[in-house]
């Protein structure tokens, strides 16, 4: 079996890219009869046991959204690095269903804790949730596929290149076993997004020629060092601050509109070129991510969307997208709403989301049905590309130069161990007066 760095070595154009790694992204129906993965739980006659890994906010949300999703869904096993997560996950799940209490079924023994923990929760389970930190996520959604699990995981799909390519040659066997990929980029799943984007698709606009993209807010949560904690602990517990582990803001956050951009154009991009730094988030406790970039994204059919994303406390936030096209403009607003113009700017669409599902919970009912009726998702492709465009523009910023998306996907530039211990020292680790090494433009080599 191909390790992480010999499929990352395979030197291929985007063009072969594109071709090689285009193994659908909607649902697909293969000739002949079902597999059990399917077959067993078809018309909803058996119970789907579930299994979360990675017990955080989102990983506890998402696991709860998986048993609202399905009368036939069971949590039977959880697992996490730290028990205290774990515990108040569980806690948490009992109380959001505490008029369903069949559905949280962990006795103590399905209670794992530590860096193979996931092994032992994937056994358990029909389904699993992936909602570690994204540096984890290739190898937990590679193991739960080739156990035969179902899978939703949330993005991004990975913090490096190695793990980009892991993702993508695990979705590929995902395909040929008919499992079902949900990845949670939501806005895929989202009422706006999908009504107006089959208007713009259908040309209501034009061809998109350019664009604005944002991610822009004032900061992110952060645990304060104790003395107790080993370096490898304080990172991990606060991973949003360390690449190796959550690849940074355009990565973390700023992949959903990076996502938006690449279905709306229906393309990915082929170079990127911009800057970014530290300005505001300079403390030695900020890791080594920066708090802005701006990046220009270029597209083959000649589309350029200008990327912002930034974590400045008392400064303009925004997070959505603007587009314009030969014929008019479409804008959205995360949770504000989305509108539709006219060349002259009139409005001529407006979505009313009133009456629309939470895309959180669409996602996770349209993969628990993809499995009942046995017409599997994979949204494993699009999921990684949109992780590599992300991760271009890291690698732009970062470096200030221009970073191709041949550049992007041939980089053999490992950020994640393949195995870790509590008793390995974590990739980055600060200096004597405790700060961590800094990414510079023009000195970081961000491809090899």
């Amino acid at each position: 079996m191909r390790t992480m760095k010999d499929v990352s070595r395979v030197h291929l154009t985007r063009r072969q890219f594109v071709k090689k790694a285009s193994f659908g992204a909607g649902a697909a129906v293969f000739a002949g009869s079902l597999p059990v993965q399917l077959s067993a739980y078809a018309g909803g006659s058996e119970t789907l046991k579930l299994a979360l890994i990675g017990c955080g906010g989102r990983g506890s949300g998402a696991a709860s959204q998986a048993l609202q999703a399905d009368k036939g869904v069971k949590l039977v096993a959880m697992a996490d690095v730290f028990r205290d997560k774990l515990d108040s996950s569980y806690q948490n799940l009992l109380q959001r269903h505490a008029n369903e209490p069949e559905k949280i079924d962990v006795p103590e023994e399905h209670k794992f804790i530590g860096f193979d923990a996931y092994k032992k929760a994937i056994e358990l389970a029909d389904v699993v949730v992936l909602a570690t930190p994204q540096g984890f996520r290739p190898i937990h959604f590679e193991a739960a596929i080739d156990a035969g699990k179902h899978v939703f995981m949330e993005k991004p799909l990975a913090s490096d290149v190695p793990g980009v390519h892991k993702v993508l040659e695990a979705g590929r066997k995902a395909k040929e076993k008919n499992l079902s990929v949900v990845v949670g980029l939501q806005r895929r799943y989202e009422g706006q997004y999908r009504t107006i984007m089959q208007k713009i698709h259908d040309g209501e606009i034009g061809k998109i020629m350019c664009g604005q993209i944002y991610w822009n807010e004032e900061g992110a949560w952060m645990h304060p060092r104790r003395p107790e904690y080993s370096e490898l602990e304080y990172q991990l517990r606060n991973w949003f601050y360390f690449n190796w582990l959550s690849g940074d803001l355009p990565i973390e956050q700023h992949i959903h509109n990076i996502d938006v951009a690449n279905w709306i154009i229906g393309e990915y991009p082929v170079k990127a070129q911009g800057m970014g730094g530290r300005e505001v988030r300079i403390g030695k406790e900020y890791g080594d991510i920066y708090d802005h970039n701006f990046v220009a994204l270029t597209y083959p059919g000649g589309a350029v969307i200008n990327s912002q994303c930034r974590h400045q406390p008392g400064t303009y936030s925004i997070v959505g997208e603007e587009f314009q096209g030969c014929n008019g403009s479409v804008s959205f607003t995360w949770r504000a709403g989305a509108a539709i113009r006219n060349s002259s700017g009139i409005v001529t669409y407006e979505h009313d989301s009133s009456n629309d599902l939470s895309p959180y919970q669409v996602e996770h009912n349209e993969l628990f049905e993809s499995i009942r009726n046995g017409k599997p998702i994979n949204n494993a492709e699009y999921g990684a590309k949109s992780t590599l465009s992300g991760i271009m523009v890291r690698m732009a910023s970062y470096s200030g130069k221009v970073i191709t998306w041949d550049d992007a996907f041939n980089s053999t530039q490992q950020l994640m161990p393949e195995k870790l211990d509590w008793s390995d020292n974590p990739p980055t680790l600060p200096d004597a007066d405790g700060y961590y090494p800094i990414p510079v433009p023009g000195v970081t080599d961000v491809l090899a």
